[in-house]
């Protein structure tokens, strides 16, 4: 039976930060973001900088996403984007897409840059409305159903939510991600976070139930399952990570509310359930449910790395290799390296 147990590396972390020390708790079940926790193929944060930045200053006609205003962002990543969006993109990491795409078009309304539409016409009590989405958006909250909107700002929202998502695929797919996914075809170690196979499959083996989970969308022979395929995690029941959950192209499904979805289903506490990823939506749910919750962050990371201990998570590292991280979680009875 698999436990955690931060007694054994308290004297010596290693490479583990300790946050908040958990002591003695048997682990069952594990959800692992994938993106940034385990796969480096997606280097998205410049793209969606600029895919913000693009959509709060584009105007959002009818024809924003064109091919045409594809081809002429693709030259542009990494240069028409500001502190504001770099910064949102950090602090946002692990909501899910859809919502962070409602975002940038919840800022071009407050700054005007939409379509001259009656159901754009806001009130003052309207407009303050939509800036309060905007700053719990930010603050990690996904859904506002006790905030009154009018149907005609809520129809705009959702019928531009998706689109805007599709064009920062594109975006992306031509910028780095078909060609990181190509060569991670060739040579997948060099886009997996060091350590991480190993550490996934000695959590299967020692009893563990793996999960992936994401903001992305899930589809066949696309997507994350194609980047997850292409790093070589064995995927499936009873296989090393059991199953990968995440959302649709115009249904966002929150990360919190997958854990506890599956955490019913499986009929598992929280407290024997252990949460790794890099974005706030993951760590804020774990601590929020009382999880055990790991971040993984670059060490150079910083802005990060602080806002993941304001969040309360228990541990921070930075890969998944050393021997610290194995007599942290090990099989019941096994006392590692400890005399």
């Amino acid at each position: 039976m698999p436990i955690l147990d931060d007694s054994a590396i308290i004297a010596s972390p290693g490479r583990i930060e300790i946050v908040r020390p958990v002591g003695r708790r048997r682990i069952t079940h594990a959800f692992h973001d994938v993106d940034g926790t385990h796969s480096l193929i997606r280097d998205w944060p410049p793209v969606m900088s600029t895919v913000i930045h693009f959509a709060m200053t584009c105007g959002l006609g009818d024809d924003f996403d064109s091919d045409a205003n594809l081809d002429a962002l693709v030259g542009r990543v990494g240069r028409a984007r500001t502190d504001e969006t770099d910064r949102f993109c950090i602090e946002s990491a692990g909501l899910s897409a859809l919502t962070q795409m409602e975002f940038a078009i919840r800022r071009a309304i407050e700054l005007g840059h939409v379509p001259r539409s009656p159901a754009l016409d806001l009130n003052a009590e309207q407009r303050r409305t939509n800036a309060e989405v905007c700053r719990r958006i930010w603050a990690g909250q996904e859904r506002f159903d006790d905030l009154p909107e009018p149907a005609g700002l809520r129809a705009f929202i959702d019928e531009r939510t998706p689109r805007l998502f599709q064009f920062y695929e594109r975006l992306l797919n031509r910028v780095s991600r078909d060609r990181n996914l190509a060569s991670a075809r060739r040579d997948p170690d060099r886009w997996r976070v060091p350590g991480s196979p190993e550490f996934l499959e000695r959590l299967h083996a020692i009893g563990m139930v793996n999960y992936f989970v994401t903001g992305a969308v899930i589809y066949q022979d696309g997507g994350m399952l194609e980047e997850v395929q292409a790093l070589g995690f064995a995927l499936g029941p009873g296989r090393t990570v059991e199953a990968i959950l995440g959302s649709t192209w115009d249904r966002k499904v929150p990360k919190g509310e997958l854990f506890a979805q599956m955490m019913a289903r499986q009929g598992v506490a929280p407290e024997n359930v252990l949460i790794v990823g890099d974005g706030r939506a993951e760590i804020d749910a774990a601590v929020r449910m009382g999880a055990v919750a790991i971040s993984r962050l670059p060490a150079d990371a910083a802005r990060l790395r602080d806002l993941h201990r304001q969040l309360g998570t228990n541990y921070i590292i930075e890969d998944y290799t050393g021997p610290a991280l194995e007599e942290l979680i090990r099989p019941d009875g096994d006392e590692g390296g400890r005399a």
